[in-house]
């Protein structure tokens, strides 16, 4: 099996790094964060879209590039190697642009595709509540009709970029017929975020990042026009929606920094006048950490080739992202474990190591293995659809 990338694909991975270099040197200080959602520079994100970077795997007759998945994680992978600020085109890039390909209206991909394209327009994902998160079909968000319109009311939670989004892609329940399976009750419909009625609460977290937020939506009113697919049919829509998430690099690659200042550490600290990379015991943990992160690597390559095939990688994807985001985890853990309280140090302190990133990464690490579906869910996910174990007898 050969894992070689071709010349033609070389030759992108140099492209790419050399518009990151011009970019750097012209907005240094929009790069650097260790997470996606403190990432962001609309100006980034128009020269993305000038390379026809936006879009890059999605199919020419919808204005992409008509690249593979493939060409995709290349560049996403030298994007995340020096922290680009990708967050205000990133979410609408990777799935709510594949989801109007696959489930929208004519009306909804003229409406919505070019501004994706043109990064005119941010997504937010509204999906999570307070009492459902990894479990989306326990979602109390209604959207009841009336005339052309949906009428909406419930209370979303944890979602990125909902203080900058222009758009959210949102789940919310529209059948309330208790003889139908929740899992026909939902349906995906896309809202303005300044539509009266929409109400925007920051969740600051406790590395006292403004990433997360609260929405409450008190009698909002969308048109019929943006429901995306079929009606109550946006949980099973939203499954392949979540197959595209899971699918990415952005779970191992949003603590490179992290990474490569542990390898420095190791390499430049000493004791006992030798270098802590002469130690046989951190020597090994170091290089099972390194095999991990070739592992996951690997694996994110091999779902992106599923992709190209035309395949959707429904346990691929979860085995992909269990992989990753345990890496990352880890890798806090033992950055912080080596350096000792110079390494959980902030941003900030005169102190800190390596800028505060690595405590930074330590106090984000607690939700890496909750975003996106927990990894517990992930583990049914790969022992349902791939195993095949636990399925009606």
């Amino acid at each position: 099996m050969d894992f070689k990338l071709t010349e033609k694909q070389q030759q992108f991975r140099e492209e790419v790094r050399d518009f990151l270099k011009a970019e750097m040197a012209k907005r240094i200080d929009s790069f650097g964060s260790i997470h996606l959602a403190g990432a962001l520079s609309r100006e980034f994100s128009k020269e993305v879209s000038r390379k026809g970077w936006i879009g890059l795997a999605w199919p020419k007759e919808h204005g992409g590039q008509g690249l593979g998945y493939t060409d995709r994680i290349i560049m996403l992978e030298e994007m995340f190697r020096v922290a680009a600020p990708i967050a205000y085109h990133y979410m609408a890039d990777r799935q709510v642009g594949p989801g109007l390909i696959h489930f929208g209206s004519d009306y909804l991909k003229r409406e919505f595709l070019p501004k994706i394209l043109n990064a005119d327009a941010s997504f937010c994902l509204l999906f999570s509540e307070p009492e459902a998160g990894s479990d989306l079909a326990n979602c109390k968000t209604t959207a009841v009709e009336e005339g052309d319109h949906f009428i909406i009311n419930g209370q979303k939670t944890w979602t990125s970029g909902g203080h900058y989004a222009e758009c959210g892609w949102m789940l919310a329940r529209t059948n309330f017929d208790p003889n139908i399976s929740k899992y026909n009750s939902f349906s995906e419909i896309i809202v303005d975020m300044k539509t009266p009625g929409v109400t925007i609460r920051p969740i600051i977290n406790m590395v006292g990042a403004h990433a997360f937020n609260e929405v409450f939506f008190d009698n909002v009113r969308v048109g019929k026009e943006y429901l995306v697919g079929k009606r109550d049919n946006g949980f099973r829509q939203i499954m392949t929606n979540l197959d595209y998430e899971r699918s990415d690099m952005v779970r191992l690659m949003q603590n490179y920094r992290v990474k490569e200042s542990l390898l420095e550490y190791v390499k430049t600290t000493r004791r006992d006048g030798q270098p802590l990379a002469k130690d046989p015991l951190i020597r090994d943990t170091i290089a099972k950490l390194e095999v991990e992160y070739e592992v996951a690597r690997l694996f994110v390559y091999y779902v992106a080739f599923l992709l190209d095939q035309g395949k959707i990688p429904t346990f691929e994807a979860a085995m992909g992202k269990t992989i990753c985001t345990l890496f990352e985890a880890k890798l806090a853990d033992v950055a912080t474990t080596l350096m000792g309280l110079p390494g959980i140090l902030m941003p900030g302190s005169p102190e800190a190591l390596f800028d505060g990133v690595v405590g930074e990464s330590y106090l984000w690490s607690p939700s890496y293995t909750l975003q996106g579906g927990t990894v517990e869910v992930l583990k049914n996910i790969i022992a349902q659809r791939g195993l095949k174990l636990g399925g009606k007898s």
